[in-house]
């Protein structure tokens, strides 16, 4: 596969993605938007609804999180990484991610780098419903040291894997 088709399958991938959680938010229909400009109009879209909602069912989450991993642009990842930090907790965001990390595709674990920043934005109470009305939520959501370190050492695996297969092409 080349760069180009890869970042065609990636461009079709965010728009899916993003295209699902404009449905789950039940946004309607995007067909007046010229194609080329319907991702980014979809991230507009939901980006206001999904910080509004107390607590977005389970379906949301996937879609979130492979539109934040799809997303080329990384300012942009953000839109869909911050709702899913308040709702789900930042220990279940960076699993995820880490999970792309681990498994995904190229692309897929590049995006997974662009969210991971993202994913350590600081909760505010005010920013979001998903607090309870005295300004709490659960800790255990946004307990991640672990996961932090199991990112570290795949980081650092990945780098060592690409620098052996480098070092095999020069042969």
């Amino acid at each position: 596969m080349t760069d180009d088709d890869g970042n065609e399958v990636a461009a079709r991938s965010f728009l899916s993605s993003a295209a699902e959680v404009a449905q789950l938010l039940d946004l309607g229909d995007v067909a007046d938007v010229p194609e080329d400009q319907r991702a980014r109009h979809l991230t507009h879209a939901v980006r206001r609804p999904l910080l509004e909602r107390v607590s977005p069912p389970e379906e949301f989450f996937a879609p979130l999180m492979a539109a934040a991993v799809y997303d080329p642009d990384p300012s942009f990842c953000r839109w869909f990484v911050e709702p899913a930090l308040y709702t789900f907790g930042r220990r279940r965001v960076m699993t995820a991610l880490l999970d792309h990390l681990r498994s995904g595709t190229e692309a897929e674990r590049a995006g997974a780098e662009r969210a991971w920043y993202c994913a350590h934005l600081p909760l505010r109470a005010d920013r979001s419903p998903a607090y309870a009305p005295d300004g709490r939520r659960d800790p255990a959501l946004d307990e991640a040291h672990d996961v932090v370190d199991e990112w570290l050492a795949a980081s650092e695996a990945q780098v060592r894997d690409r620098a052996v297969s480098e070092g095999r092409n020069e042969d």
